[in-house]
């Protein structure tokens, strides 16, 4: 039983906009992705898919579910409208830590410290004078050695990019990485993050109103961290912060969905979410999910960018992988 799980975060009015540089999703093509997908998928909500992990319900053929990540307050003012046009449920997984105190999450500001710098060699090099600065209160490694961990494209963004994004998310310690990104998030976007994120988050009761409007609420963390480099402890804490959070919202807690934070999950975090009663788990990983194979709490799902933003366009590979051809050589949509 086979599912695509798309995978969104910013929406938003290019021409509106602060940062331009911003890899935000236009809310024009985001209208023309729905499209295609109500021409060749049947959207189906949170509770269909719980169901069907739960109780081993059917889903429609050819089933996708949307899903959106963060939090963002376009997802209410761009997209919240759209969804509720065409009559479609949507997933939105924010972190809790940005709406109970208005606190711009590091991976926010290190997308809007990025977006503010047209030249990202900048950045590394600001990065290598901090580290000069604190290798010895740290014991950190020497800069050609975060490079050559750090500094490596993908299929979306350039090694200086990357390195950046790993660097003040992930290799260095919390302490450093804070330090590092406040400089230069007061020093390139803004002096009033409190104000800045109360621009860039939704509210509670934005969320209150999405939950009980046929949108699911699921749980995206407390403090949005690389959930398989905490302790034990820690990643208990993180659930269960996010599950007060959800109740707040009026939200499900007997049985949710968790969508991890860049991807990071262990078995010990796994072990913790079926103790308390997680049924699905959305991953980072690209693929179409197949729920007869797929663990249920590693669901892979694909980026916006894998689906045309064409409501025009021809079924591409991402739909092809859907089709199955039955004992009469007829294709099937599964």
């Amino acid at each position: 039983m086979k599912l695509t799980i798309v995978m969104y975060h910013y929406i938003r009015q290019l021409k509106n906009s602060m940062f331009p540089e911003m890899k935000w999703l236009e809310t024009n093509l985001f209208k023309e992705q729905i499209v295609y997908i109500k021409k060749h998928y049947n959207v189906v909500s949170a509770y269909e898919l719980m169901d069907a992990v739960q109780f081993g319900s059917c889903l429609p053929p050819n089933a996708l579910l949307l899903t959106f990540d963060d939090g963002y307050i376009d997802h209410f003012t761009e997209v919240f409208p759209i969804l509720e046009k065409e009559k479609l449920p949507g997933c939105f997984f924010p972190a809790a830590k940005p709406v109970l105190e208005n606190r711009v999450l590091d991976v926010n500001k290190i997308h809007f410290i990025i977006a503010s710098t047209p030249n990202k060699k900048v950045l590394v090099n600001y990065i290598f004078h901090a580290l000069d600065e604190y290798r010895h209160t740290y014991q950190l490694e020497s800069n050609n050695y975060y490079w050559k961990k750090c500094g490596v494209s993908n299929r979306f963004d350039s090694a200086e990019i990357i390195f950046v994004k790993r660097m003040l998310q992930r290799d260095l310690s919390n302490p450093l990485r804070s330090i590092i990104t406040e400089r230069l998030f007061e020093h390139f976007v803004s002096q009033d993050s409190v104000a800045f994120s109360k621009e860039l988050y939704m509210s509670l009761d934005q969320l209150s109103y999405l939950q009980n409007n046929n949108m699911y609420i699921g749980s995206h963390g407390y403090e949005h961290c690389w959930l398989n480099s905490i302790s034990s402890d820690a990643q208990r804490k993180e659930v269960e912060q996010s599950l007060q959070f959800l109740k707040q919202i009026g939200s499900d807690t007997e049985r949710w969905i968790m969508c991890y934070p860049y991807g990071g999950y262990d078995e010990s975090l796994l072990s913790i979410l079926k103790e308390k009663n997680c049924l699905v788990g959305l991953s980072t990983k690209v693929d179409i999910t197949d729920l007869l194979k797929h663990d249920p709490l590693i669901l892979p799902r694909l980026d916006t960018n894998d689906l045309p933003k064409d409501s025009d366009a021809a079924p591409n590979k991402w739909l092809e992988t859907s089709i199955v051809v039955n004992d009469t050589g007829k294709a099937l949509w599964t």
